[in-house]
């Protein structure tokens, strides 16, 4: 706990602590969300963080934490806390949609194993958030009539960055402290990086991935966006084990949070490509390369390294990610042309070139990549590298109504969240500062397979180098 002067988001401790005083009840703040969420649809221009909410839901938990906490019976650290889920999930009882107008034609009767396990932690869960359609790009945009483009709480003409676009921006909007997105290029590090908010990508497995839709499924990791690394840890503890109904995080390490909350960073050994680091605009590289020197400061030592075959790594990972969606998407596409996305259409057109050739060499270099990043986690604990090389792009009027697609900047906004994705590894990122515009700018921190607790502890010192954050131009204080 870090005491701040001015703005300081509203998190988990600070809802707990309303709760425990009794200054508040959790059915009261499910009556201001409620407020809140009708506000956000009236306002110009929508906010568009959440697509689909029931009130009755949210009372009927809300009322049943209330009595847990008049009873002293609470389940967990969640309990009370308002939390939403990314359209991709299956969430009992909205429409599963992913972003588009064809799927999702009935209410869901089954949840995902993560909305379960909130429902199990005692969190309100207050809707289902926007997403890029099909989770097929970076921006967030998705023009179609039950979605709409989600605005960025810091500057609302500007995009959230996607896919777990309303996730990011319902975190940074203040409508609730907890969300939870997958990542399979960057979905949940780009939308948290360009709404100034704390993004995990867990180890591929280890967040269960059953009851989202399987777009890619060498790829995608679960995580949570919130509004601090304290409240990432919570909430990556609670959902992080293995899960019999999703293979791949089957023999997973226990999920620790070991050393979290040392006094410093000695010992810890920083590994920086520079070359690879560099290549983001002049205002990222300048507040990115502080806050290294802040790492340092704690006791952390950089050592240089070296990031071999990244544009190899970086063509076959979209080889991989496209070919699986083109794959599972098939039918869709043959079935739902007509109703897709201007963008997501040229997208899995784009996919059909690709042969199994191209597929197979791809996850050959998949097995180098790998390789090289062991080699280079047995002398470091991490990789930092920017976030994301540019701030959150602005909103034409043209994207309103047809999307946007702009293939440089897909490339460009993705250009440090491939590795994670293509190895599995996890990935942090924590915002450190605004360009001059005053648009959020974070940095990322990477680890071996397994090893979210180093994260979480240089996340934690990270946080402590913005010296303020500034207060989004959209902002609801549910706990006012």
């Amino acid at each position: 706990d870090s005491a701040r002067n001015g703005f300081s988001f509203k998190g988990i401790k600070d809802y707990l602590e309303c709760y425990r005083s009794g200054k508040l009840t959790p059915t009261q703040v499910a009556k201001n969300i409620i407020a809140m969420l009708e506000d956000c649809d009236k306002s110009t221009p929508p906010l568009r963080a959440i697509v689909q909410w029931d009130q009755e839901q949210i009372m009927l938990m809300a009322e049943a934490s209330t009595t847990r906490y008049r009873n002293k019976c609470t389940l967990s650290c969640l309990d009370g806390i308002p939390v939403c889920l990314k359209e991709e999930f299956k969430v009992v009882p909205y429409r599963h949609r992913v972003g588009t107008v064809y799927l999702g034609t009935q209410p869901e009767t089954e949840d995902a194993t993560v909305a379960k396990k909130l429902r199990e932690a005692g969190a309100i869960i207050i809707g289902v958030s926007n997403m890029h359609e099909l989770g097929t790009g970076t921006t967030g945009c998705n023009p179609n009539r039950y979605h709409k483009i989600p605005r960025n709480p810091y500057n609302p003409n500007h995009f959230t960055g996607g896919s777990s676009s309303g996730s990011a921006a319902a975190v940074a909007a203040g409508l609730c402290p907890v969300a939870i997105g997958t990542d399979g290029g960057g979905s949940v590090r780009i939308p948290a990086s360009f709404c100034g908010v704390v993004g995990l990508k867990g180890t591929f497995g280890r967040i269960s991935c059953h009851g989202s839709l399987p777009l890619s499924y060498s790829t995608v990791s679960v995580g949570p966006i919130c509004t601090s690394v304290a409240d990432a840890a919570i909430v990556y503890s609670i959902l992080a084990e293995p899960d019999q109904l999703y293979p791949y995080g089957l023999k997973q390490p226990k999920a620790t949070l070991s050393d979290m909350c040392a006094p410093d960073l000695k010992g810890l050994k920083l590994g920086v490509d520079w070359t690879f680091f560099k290549a983001c605009d002049a205002e990222v590289l300048s507040a990115c390369e502080k806050a290294v020197k802040h790492l340092q400061s704690l006791g952390a030592s950089v050592v240089e390294v070296s990031l071999p075959e990244m544009e190899e790594a970086r063509v076959a990972h979209v080889i991989c990610i496209l070919s699986e969606m083109r794959d599972f998407l098939q039918p869709d596409f043959n079935k739902h042309f007509h109703e897709m996305n201007l963008e997501t259409r040229a997208s899995l057109a784009l996919a059909s070139q690709f042969t199994a050739l191209d597929y197979i060499k791809a996850n050959r270099q998949r097995t180098r990549s790998m390789r090289f990043l062991q080699e280079i986690f047995s002398t470091v604990n991490c990789i930092l590298t920017p976030a994301v090389p540019c701030t959150a792009p602005r909103i034409y009027e043209s994207d309103l109504l047809t999307g946007s697609s702009d293939m440089s900047f897909t490339v460009r906004s993705m250009r440090f969240m491939q590795l994670g994705n293509f190895t599995g590894i996890p990935g942090l990122v924590v915002p450190i500062g605004y360009s001059t515009a005053g648009l959020p700018i974070s940095l990322q921190v990477m680890a071996k397979w397994w090893d979210e607790a180093v994260l979480l502890r240089i996340g934690l010192k990270l946080e402590q180098f913005r010296d303020q954050t500034k207060k989004p131009s959209i902002y609801y204080d549910i706990l006012a």
